[in-house]
């Protein structure tokens, strides 16, 4: 055993040995006799096939040259008899003295101390699993370490199962291929339908075309009777005539009906020939070709609408053929997401998801691409139906008829809000921080030439640290925004009443001086995450703290607006600048104009993620606007709960 490692260890190693069904048998056995030998301190470690009497040796490890691979001697003079004739595995710790070992076998292998246990596959003894050392044990083998050798037997007993399963399926799948192959050449060229029947009647070849007749693909077919597929009224004559079949007749244009996958029938007419060998009928082999050609290509219609309404990707048809492209189809999935209902949507132009922030060059990019009647991909502002802004992918692609006239126009959209929130973040902590940073250095800078010779009553010192606390607080903020982003959406029922309340408390105790009120005009609560709170507390704070009178008013009110909720945090301070009214209302800092810090940012992301929009207004004092999802009192959370808006309102 190793030196400090626990015996628990060498059992994982064995489980670990197993676990992976891809890893080869012989590198797992391999893995698992070597864990053995080292955990029960023997020099070797092997597993046995037992077969007509004779003992081979599959895997050891180990230097013992009768104990290699591929070795053999009869069962009789291995120890390995023993074990394979008592219930239970054989433990001997000194071979010598032990009535269970004879003296050829002794003096053939040499082994002092052994222990062994059965392999059993399929309820089956296949051979055993051993380890042995040269030298006698000062102890008994302990019942842990019979425990283990039996553990390990169990585990390659279960890994040669599943061994010989695996060979047994690819013979199968070589015997299905073979087959396949010999009608492969004529399956290849035709439209109609070929197959193949074994003498029980279970279908052991189809060619491709029954997918695109019968809704199923070839092999979940294999190993099915025949009679599955018939309707009802043509089950016996179908029996007849393979009764017919076996009995050497042929079968020409005899017209029967199938269920389809999806429950309509369809109508063949079949053409079937015993397969003899020797004198005897071994198979039936045949076409069928469909004659419901108008059905079927109405059930393939069916069955693609089907998938696109299941789709979770929301997907849309326009008509190419009428002017302005109407949409003639909307799965559930867009509604989802644009909030349209196809009702709403049919017969109209996706045009209607277009708003004030859409790209026009992206929008340039979507028409050339259709006047061109090529397909197109590009991302675009859009708007859902009550307003709210998303970053959309949108893919359309032409569809052309039989004669390569392009009927419709396929279209896909993805909602990549959350990709583009991540990125503009990214974008703005990079922006800010080098932005600040900058001019907090310059600032730094212009200090230090003060620094030997400061002018009177100049605190060079002082005005050195203000920009580094600065620049410290910046870039705790820019955390703090970072572990918002990151934290995953939550939407929670938040009671207003009770929030309000909270960070008024918060600020009167803060800020003893400051006049805090709340009102609330609603019994509905808010869809949103508790990280909420901390929005309202940046907005309550930046109100006092940046108002130089000492007794600001600060209002917190609640209201219905329809499907939201409208918070207000109003104060009579002095009024945010405009240049940070701007940047909140542009949802971006352009190359002029940087805010002062990533406050505002913060409010705008957590109101923005569930779904909500945050504005500002600097007329008379400061009133921030947050408008939120409503959860009604017999409505679920999920039910509420509002994708996330791009950070532009």
């Amino acid at each position: 055993m190793t030196q400090g490692e626990p015996k628990s260890a060498y059992r994982q190693r064995v489980y670990e040995a197993f676990a992976d069904r891809n890893r080869p048998f012989g590198e797992a056995v391999e893995s698992a006799l070597t864990a053995g030998s080292e955990r029960l301190g023997v020099e070797i470690g092997f597993l046995t096939r037992i077969e007509d009497g004779t003992q081979y040796i599959e895997q050891s490890v180990g230097d013992h040259p009768a104990l290699q691979s591929g070795q053999q001697c009869p069962l009789k003079d291995a120890y390995c008899r023993q074990t394979v004739e008592q219930d239970g595995l054989l433990s001997i710790q000194d071979a010598r003295s032990s009535s269970a070992v004879s003296t050829a076998t002794y003096e053939a292998f040499g082994l002092e101390s052994y222990i062994g246990s059965k392999v059993l596959v399929n309820g089956a003894t296949y051979g055993t699993v051993c380890f042995a050392h040269r030298e006698m044990r000062p102890a008994p083998f302990s019942e842990a370490e019979e425990l283990f050798v039996e553990l390990v037997a169990r585990l390659v007993g279960r890994a040669i199962e599943r061994r010989e399963y695996e060979r047994e399926q690819a013979e199968r799948r070589a015997q299905l291929q073979a087959e396949k192959r010999r009608f492969e050449g004529i399956a290849a060229n035709s439209f109609d339908l070929l197959y193949r029947i074994d003498t029980d009647g279970e279908l052991t070849y189809l060619s491709e075309a029954v997918e695109r007749m019968l809704g199923y693909e070839p092999d979940e077919l294999v190993g099915e009777t025949f009679t599955t597929l018939l309707t009802d009224e043509n089950a016996d004559r179908a029996l007849d005539a393979f009764d017919r079949l076996l009995g050497g007749e042929t079968i020409q244009g005899m017209e029967l009906t199938f269920t389809h996958c999806d429950g309509h029938v369809v109508a063949m007419e079949i053409n079937a020939t015993p397969i003899t060998e020797g004198g005897a009928v071994t198979a039936v082999q045949g076409v069928a070709r469909d004659i419901t050609e108008r059905r079927e290509r109405e059930s393939e219609l069916r069955l693609r609408t089907r998938a696109m309404d299941a789709a979770e990707v929301p997907i849309t048809m326009a008509d190419a053929t009428e002017p302005d492209n109407p949409i003639v189809y909307a799965n559930g999935a867009f509604e989802a997401v644009t909030g349209y209902s196809r009702s709403a949507i049919v017969g109209s132009n996706c045009r209607v998801l277009q708003g004030p922030g859409t790209d026009p060059d992206g929008v340039a990019v979507l028409r050339e691409g259709i006047e061109d009647k090529r397909p197109v991909t590009t991302q675009i502002l859009n708007y859902r139906r009550d307003g709210t802004p998303f970053w959309n992918r949108v893919t359309v692609t032409p569809v052309e008829d039989e004669t390569g006239t392009v009927t419709h126009y396929l279209g896909f959209q993805q909602d990549v809000t959350e990709q583009q929130r991540i990125t503009r973040l990214v974008e703005l902590l990079n922006r800010v921080l080098r932005h600040n940073l900058r001019n907090e250095l310059t600032v730094i800078e212009g200090y230090t030439d003060f620094v030997d010779d400061p002018p009177e009553g100049l605190d060079v010192q002082d005005k050195i640290r203000q920009p580094l606390r600065r620049l410290v607080s910046l870039s705790e903020r820019a955390r703090e925004l970072e572990n918002i982003a990151k934290k995953a959406r939550d939407p929670a029922r938040l009671d207003p009443t009770e929030l309000l309340s909270g960070v008024a408390d918060r600020h009167r105790e803060q800020f003893p001086a400051a006049i805090v009120e709340v009102g609330v005009d609603t019994d509905r609560d808010i869809c949103a995450g508790t990280e909420l709170g901390v929005a309202l507390d940046e907005l309550v704070t930046n109100a006092i703290a940046h108002d130089p009178a000492d007794h600001t008013t600060v209002s917190l009110s609640a209201r219905d607006d329809g499907d939201w909720l409208v918070v207000t945090v109003a104060d009579d301070g002095p009024g945010i600048p405009p240049m940070e009214v701007a940047v909140v209302e542009a949802g971006q800092e352009t190359p002029l104009e940087h805010g002062k810090g990533l406050g505002l940012w913060l409010v705008n992301w957590i109101v923005t993620q569930y779904g909500g929009s945050f504005q500002l207004s600097a007329d008379d004092g400061t009133v921030a606007t947050l408008r939120l999802p409503v959860v009604e009192a017999d409505q679920s959370v999920e039910d509420a709960a509002r994708r996330p808006t791009a950070l532009l309102q």
